[in-house]
């Protein structure tokens, strides 16, 4: 589908850039195609005055447009803010560790350490950030999401990612749920080969969908985004990962677990997909989801994702407006920073 210049919405994509600043190719691109939002890692970090000047940069290529910024800060490993500008966030398997001894304390300080990590990216005018992680390990599993994860207990994942929504949120940023729907079984990487999980259906819907379905039941959920695994489920589609399979999409992740959010693509970078870019990006969005994620910044890459994707359909135009609310909220300090980090760090040690 050609790239249009006039369209009103946006492009159903998300795009990764090389480095600190634009470079003249990505300004082009990026104003030719109006994405719908931009990733950052930690190559496009060095400091906050770098980074808030990068993302206004970013958002001021097509001033008609609000296009999200997201980037990964989970906490552990897996934070692309890193000191001595940001702190240290604790890992998901600490606040289980506390969760298992003392259920309030580990719900009220989870939920203040995202407070602490929105307020973060708020300075930034990051406002997307993607997390929770609710996979939920399972012995032997690949440790690609390890002690990233809430625990083991589909209940106890699902309550502490509900509290890491809940702090984002305080803070002005919209959380992502992941990996819908579980990534948790998975014996290998993502990122490396595709993985392929061989339980039967009583088996995922009794741990791995739990904790999505329960966030998605609940009466007063958080507003949030989902991404994708790319993983086969083989009781579901053993031909195709979730990310383009439109039976696990429609039937499972839209039916079953019954998320209606903008759900979004892992990244079309990783190895578990093949194929041309274009491709990826067309059977993604043709399986059901409502936008794709392309991380690396290769320019004939995004090129190619570019040709494969439409504009953001009604769905994740919704989404968008559901989510506005929280994304320009005025900035608000919701704690007290080195205090409540080191409450935080103190109940952790002591669970």
């Amino acid at each position: 589908m050609p790239v249009s210049q006039t369209a009103a919405a946006p492009r159903a994509a998300i795009f990764g850039l090389k480095g600190l600043t634009l470079n003249d190719a990505e300004r082009a691109f990026f104003k030719r195609v109006r994405p719908l939002g931009y990733i950052l890692f930690a190559r496009n970090v060095e400091d906050p005055a770098q980074v808030l000047a990068l993302v206004n940069d970013l958002r001021s290529l097509n001033p008609d447009l609000d296009p999200v910024v997201l980037i990964d800060q989970e906490g552990g490993r897996v934070q692309r803010l890193k000191p001595p500008y940001w702190r240290p966030a604790p890992t998901g398997a600490e606040f289980a560790a506390l969760y298992a001894t003392d259920a309030d304390a580990a719900a009220r300080h989870l939920r203040a350490n995202f407070q602490l990590i929105g307020e973060e990216l708020r300075a930034l005018g990051i406002d997307v950030d993607c997390a929770p992680v609710m996979d939920v390990p399972v012995p032997g599993a690949h440790d690609v999401i390890g002690d990233r994860a809430y625990g083991t207990d589909p209940a106890t994942v699902y309550a502490l990612a509900r509290q890491v929504c809940e702090g984002l949120i305080d803070a002005g940023v919209v959380p992502v749920i992941k990996h819908i729907p579980g990534h948790g079984r998975a014996m290998s990487d993502s990122h490396l080969e595709l993985p392929r999980v061989g339980a039967d259906l009583a088996a995922l819907r009794a741990t791995d969908f739990a904790p999505f379905r329960a966030f998605c039941a609940a009466p007063d959920q958080p507003v949030a985004f989902g991404m994708t695994a790319h993983v086969v489920y083989e009781a579901i589609d053993p031909d195709r990962p979730a990310t383009t399979s439109r039976r696990m999409i429609e039937d499972i992740i839209r039916g079953e677990i019954g998320f209606q959010g903008l759900l979004m693509s892992d990244d079309l970078g990783m190895k578990a997909l093949s194929g041309p870019y274009d491709e990826r990006a067309a059977r993604s969005l043709s399986a059901g989801c409502d936008a794709v994620l392309h991380c690396d910044g290769n320019m004939d890459d995004m090129e190619a994702v570019a040709r494969g994707t439409g504009l953001l359909g009604e769905r994740g135009l919704k989404a968008l407006k559901d989510t506005a609310a929280i994304r320009r909220r005025p900035r608000a300090v919701m704690t007290d920073g080195p205090a409540a980090d080191f409450k935080i760090m103190t109940a952790l040690r002591r669970g």
